[in-house]
């Protein structure tokens, strides 16, 4: 199989997270990446271009200037993807201008800078049929995959209740550290939205994972939501009520005041008829207490008497042979790769392919990062995620 010709608009290596879409990327060998725009800095621009192998002439000066010299190029020759790897604020100018252009969408999280940009971006995704991958890459876990199938699997019965809780000690540790530098950058996230620091970055992974697994929707919140460190300009603790369309009730809690926390995001799902357990610095095992039986930690391999395939199809090594956070980022540029390639092959498309997060996905991230916020606003109110 052929690779997937991509463009890049960020990426600059030397950073995690772009160094963690760059080995996503790469891992499953169905990507090339032939085209970017890395940083508006020149300098920067040019030696990203350089580190990455990219020719000169491919390395352009802005990602609009990438968007219109790409699709001018033959088909065989111009790129087939963009990942957008960039601040916050630019997340939907790149993707709009790439979905303008005609290119299907690779884009780390959140969606946008608010609901109004996350609609825009749902709407040109729909009207030009195209392809987006938001990189909720939790998602991506092979146990989070089971967690799913069994829920759909209907043999626990209905979700009642859900707790999901990404408890960072990010931004105390930052105040603890005494660099002058780190602690002004904590307190002026503007990286952000205008309405959030915490919950746009972390809460919307609790809550699209909550989603994912539990194949149920928020439709109201209740928050309290806090800035605990002096002089911040944005919250960095939320607190929340959940009610779900299926009548099931939760709590999703999102903080970066937890002093010594390193990324525990975990989820604990109950039903009808048990109860399952998932932590994301834990990854492999998947914790499952059924009413009538003894409690099980599943692990991750390929076993087959667990209902689903996707977890099956998510991983890679046999079992015992751990698989951690670059894996399940990677899940998504394959899965999406593979959409791609089949699409231009002219072939049918696995639906297991189609299993990751996408615009629809984004949007309802931030109606619930804006519901969040105003539900603490407005005196601590229900309020309604308006999609």
């Amino acid at each position: 199989m052929r690779q997937l010709r991509m463009g890049m608009v960020g990426g600059c290596p030397g950073k995690f997270i772009c160094d963690a879409h760059h080995m996503a990327w790469r891992l499953d060998g169905l990507i090339e990446l032939v085209a970017g725009s890395f940083s508006s800095n020149a300098e920067r621009n040019e030696n990203a271009g350089k580190q990455l192998g990219i020719d000169a002439s491919r390395v352009y000066a802005t990602y609009q200037e990438m968007m219109d010299k790409e699709a001018a190029l033959p088909e065989d020759q111009r790129i087939e993807l963009v990942a957008s790897i960039t601040p916050n604020q630019i997340h939907a100018p790149v993707a709009l201008a790439a979905l303008r252009a005609g290119f299907p969408v690779i884009s780390d999280k959140p969606l946008s800078f608010s609901v109004d940009e996350a609609r825009d971006i749902v709407k040109e995704v729909e009207e030009r049929n195209l392809l987006f991958a938001l990189t909720h890459n939790y998602s991506g876990y092979p146990m989070v995959k089971q967690a799913k199938a069994l829920v759909d699997s209907g043999e626990l019965g209905s979700v009642l209740k859900v707790v999901a809780e990404y408890a960072q000690g990010s931004v105390a540790n930052t105040m603890a550290s005494g660099d002058a530098k780190r602690i002004e950058a904590a307190k002026d996230p503007g990286h952000q939205t205008d309405v959030s620091a915490c919950f746009s970055d972390i809460g919307v992974h609790a809550a699209q994972l909550t989603e994912y697994i539990c194949g149920i929707e928020i439709e109201k919140v209740l928050s309290d939501i806090s800035t605990i460190v002096p002089d911040k300009r944005l919250e960095d603790d939320a607190n929340v009520l959940v009610r779900f369309n299926n009548g099931a009730k939760g709590v999703l809690i999102a903080s970066q005041i937890c002093s010594g926390n390193e990324n525990p995001l975990n989820i604990k799902v109950y039903l009808e008829k048990g109860s399952m357990y998932w932590a994301q610095e834990e990854p492999n095992n998947l914790v499952l207490r059924r009413a009538d039986q003894p409690m099980q930690i599943l692990r991750t391999g390929r076993y087959f008497d667990l209902p689903g395939d996707a977890p099956k199809h998510a991983t890679r090594l046999p079992a015992g042979h751990p698989e951690g956070y670059t894996e399940a980022f990677a899940v998504i540029y394959r899965n999406a790769a593979r959409v791609l390639l089949a699409q231009a092959n002219g072939e049918n498309v696995d639906d297991l392919n189609r299993d990751f997060p996408n615009a629809q996905d984004g949007l309802r991230g931030m109606a619930l990062v804006q519901a969040v916020y105003d539900s603490t606003q407005n005196g601590n109110t229900w309020e309604t995620l308006q999609i």
